[in-house]
């Protein structure tokens, strides 16, 4: 599909772009897998450690690899860089699904190979949107990345309860009930991917919307200054910028990585009944919340500006984080643990739309697929740190009758998310792209306002 046809309707981009999210949210819906995948009495009985390796090793492979694909992404073009990724992506779950009895081999499959695959096709829908909508950074990153937190619920309900869970269903290929859902899931995966990739198209170079002028640099969004990624390195912004996207992504992924488990334990503690299918209704709705706080978070920093908006969504989320166990747990129960895992997943979520779009104003829209994909390493980092620290401690309280050890991973990632709100109140934007003229932080000097 060539760029005439988008130029008469731009939104057909936006459409693509959620197809792919909605099948690179597959890492997102880990959590469904992981009860199953600890039973010790079930066909597996990995630790708790183990299944954390597996998702950060995902995550981790995913933002190294996002790097590589900012990089190849000028020279191959958005299209076959997508369509190489949900091949790796589908692959990796298909291989996962038929071999996938032992730790390692999953580990392999969905950590390496199914990451690898994600990180190749995230950064081409977040690349082509921001250059096909120049005017609306915040709202379409938010559009573009949605569907990875939608797709996450779509994955965890069909293997969980929708049409009796596929979990439920252990006759598929004569697989047990985790491996024929990497099966299934795997070709799901790589389709979704395929059809996204059609509309994958750079707009003609020079392209602007009809009726749209670029802001001024001193009071819009925009920066007005294009970075190539070693000159945006070489700022003190970009670690700025670096450092609150990783404390946000541990918070975010210590929960995606312990839902389950840590409600599990929290819920039955406090008597209550059903506590798996409770966690499961949490699970799905952090996930409908992510996707919901990428388009409005999104939306809120077009008025409210990138900087402002991420000093207080993260500041949100670490009040949120560090009263999850003993106010919305103790106090709420049911309510309470819902509308916590809610609320972080909305705050979580934010993060995929405003550090793509804050990218692209600090060190412009050109280069912004190279660029952002540098800065997601922030992702890679918090996706080893989070689900880890969450692994450890579950682990070390096995057989604990209070499950209140796990307010210390909570404690420890909410007092991040409340440092990256402080970070973030000291970034500017760079208005030079030379390393010599870069300004130290906290300098007025060459800096527009933010």
């Amino acid at each position: 599909m060539g760029s005439q046809l988008l130029l008469r309707n731009r939104w057909l981009v936006v459409t693509g772009a959620i197809i792919i999210q909605l099948a690179l949210g597959a890492l997102y819906a880990w959590s469904v897998f992981t009860a199953r995948l600890t039973d010790q009495a079930g066909a597996y009985a990995f630790t708790a450690s183990e299944t954390a390796w597996i998702f950060s090793t995902g995550l981790a492979t995913f933002a190294i690899v996002m790097v590589i694909a900012g990089r190849i992404l000028p020279r191959s073009g958005p299209r076959p860089l997508a369509i190489a990724g949900g091949l790796l992506l589908g692959a990796g779950f298909f291989l996962g699904g038929l071999f996938g009895e032992t730790f390692w081999v999953q580990l392999l499959c969905i950590g390496f190979i199914a990451g690898a695959g994600i990180g190749l096709a995230y950064v081409v829908p977040i690349a082509v949107c921001v250059k096909w909508f120049p005017d609306k950074k915040g709202l379409i990153t938010g559009l573009a990345v949605a569907g990875f937190g939608f797709g996450a619920t779509i994955w965890v309900k069909l293997a969980g309860s929708w049409f009796g869970g596929l979990l439920n269903t252990t006759s598929w290929f004569g697989l047990p009930g985790v491996q024929s859902v990497f099966v299934i899931y795997g070709l799901v995966f790589f389709l979704l991917v395929l059809a996204g990739s059609f509309v994958m198209v750079n707009p003609p170079e020079g392209y602007q919307p009809a009726g749209w002028t670029p802001p001024d640099s001193e009071n819009g969004h925009e920066g007005g200054v294009e970075f190539r990624a070693r000159d945006m390195l070489r700022t003190p912004q970009f670690y700025m910028l670096w450092s609150t996207f990783m404390f946000a992504g541990i918070a975010g992924l210590m929960v995606i990585y312990c839902i389950k488990l840590f409600g599990i334990d929290a819920l039955e503690y406090r008597g209550v009944a059903n506590a798996g299918a409770i966690t499961g209704t949490a699970m799905a709705w952090y996930a409908i919340f992510n996707g919901l706080g990428r388009i409005a978070w999104g939306s809120i920093s077009d008025r409210l500006g990138r900087k402002r908006t991420i000093i207080v969504m993260s500041a949100l989320q670490g009040v949120t984080m560090l009263m999850t166990y003993h106010v919305f747990i103790t106090f709420g129960s049911v309510v309470g643990f819902i509308f916590a895992a809610a609320l972080i997943g909305f705050n979580y979520g934010g993060s995929f739309a405003l550090f793509p779009a804050i990218t692209a104003d600090y060190f412009g829209n050109k280069s912004v697929g190279s660029n952002y994909g540098w800065m997601f390493t922030a992702y890679g980092v918090a996706g080893l740190a989070g689900p880890l620290l969450a692994g450890y401690f579950k682990d070390t309280a096995q057989g604990a009758a209070d499950p209140g050890v796990w307010m210390t991973p909570f404690v420890i990632a909410g007092a991040v998310c409340l440092l990256g709100a402080v970070v973030m109140s000291m970034a500017k934007r760079p208005t030079s792209n030379k390393p010599e003229e870069s300004p130290q932080v906290g300098s007025k000097r060459g800096f527009a306002t933010p």
